[in-house]
């Protein structure tokens, strides 16, 4: 579905990606874990398209349509959660009215929002922003949907429930999702594999329970920073 190879990004010279390959198969989830500036966002602007690299290939499935859940959202403020599910149906589409408003109705019912589709972004709470993103990303019938750090700024509940939606879309509509977070102990709930980056290179890429296991020094470091041990 989605894989790079030997891929680097440098930006004004300082080397962010730095010979990265993986492969992420339809239907997986993968997770990336790893320091801040250490390119997790960056992989995923080139899964999208919005950057292209300097050396090496990113591959993604012809004609896949991919879904952005972007960090804090990314909702129009003065547009209610319905309308800033629909903007991409009615930016990048020929729908009639009626037909947009059954695909945003299915979204909308994909993340439990129906009832919350005429508030405006500020009438809802932090979880309820992510769930409409999410809904504007799938919108599209996406098969793949890439998320940047989806549960910050949320608490440990309202986490734990953003964890459970990205599994449970994923599963029932079929789709390849990558998810970008600092959230470990989260990541070995939802995602299939995880993957760690650190200094834009690839330190592992394996199931929850053997990454957890790994004795790679850098894996340790991250393990144990999760749990609050250093």
């Amino acid at each position: 579905m989605i894989r790079f190879e030997n891929v680097h990004k440098s930006f004004e010279g300082v080397k962010v990606l730095d010979g990265v390959t993986f492969e992420i198969a339809h239907g997986e989830i993968l997770a990336i874990v790893g320091p801040s500036g250490t390119g997790k966002s960056v992989t995923l602007k080139h899964i999208v398209g919005l950057l292209t690299p300097d050396e090496g290939t990113v591959s993604v499935k012809e004609g896949a349509r991919i879904g952005y859940l972007f960090q804090g959202g990314a909702l129009l403020a003065w547009l209610t959660v319905r309308e800033n599910v629909a903007l991409p149906l009615k930016e990048t589409t020929r729908l009639s009215g009626t037909e947009i408003d059954a695909f945003v109705d299915e979204a909308l019912k994909a993340v439990g929002l129906e009832e919350s589709a005429d508030k405006y972004p500020a009438e809802i709470s932090g979880g309820m922003v992510k769930r409409a993103g999410l809904a504007r990303a799938i919108v599209r019938k996406a098969d793949a949907v890439l998320y940047d750090e989806p549960t910050s700024g949320l608490d440990p509940v309202t986490a734990r429930n953003i964890h459970r939606l990205i599994r449970a879309v994923n599963d029932e509509r079929g789709l390849t999702s990558v998810v970008v977070t600092h959230d470990l102990s989260g990541a070995c709930s939802f995602a299939d594999r995880i993957m760690m980056l650190k200094d834009g290179r690839v330190v592992l890429i394996a199931k929850p329970s053997e990454f957890m296991k790994s004795e790679l020094p850098e894996v340790r470091d991250l393990v144990s920073a999760s749990k609050g041990e250093i």
